[in-house]
């Protein structure tokens, strides 16, 4: 049996559009964060937990991402992804996908490590690492990007 990399992920932004912030951590000591600027709420979310599977690509042990945005989880856990694509990026309201910049090399990255698994967390619910990568993500937003 292989041993698993637990990946938390977050975004922020200081106002929605605004600076925003991503951050991943594995404990307090592994982590990264970055800047986007303007950005949105949604975009780091993605970005965070986009950035977390890149910094592990080359792991062969599989990766669980833990997230407290519905926005990232179910797009893996409900295959939102599938019908994306299938439907050429528009939504199952019709209307072009949103973020399809970030989402497009997310979802290949995933699927080309194939053993990524996607954990929903209630955010500010004083889960220890959410609540890290929340203080490093609004920490990079108010960093000048």
């Amino acid at each position: 049996m292989s041993d698993k990399i637990i990946v938390y992920t977050d975004g922020a932004c200081s106002g929605n559009p605004g600076p925003g912030g991503w951050a991943w951590a594995v404990d307090k000591e592994v982590y990264g964060s970055g800047c986007e600027n303007p950005s949105t709420n949604q975009r780091m979310e993605v970005l965070a937990a986009h950035m977390a599977v890149r910094e592990f690509a080359d792991a062969t042990d599989a990766i669980e991402i833990v997230s407290d945005s519905t926005y990232v989880v179910k797009c893996f856990t409900d295959s939102w992804h599938v019908g994306w694509t299938k439907r050429n990026w528009k939504n199952s309201a019709g209307k072009p996908v949103a973020n399809q910049d970030l989402w497009k090399p997310f979802i290949e990255d995933v699927l080309t490590h194939g053993n990524v698994k996607f954990t929903w967390v209630k955010g500010h619910s004083g889960h220890v690492m959410n609540d890290f990568v929340d203080i490093l993500a609004v920490n990079a937003c108010s960093t000048n990007c």
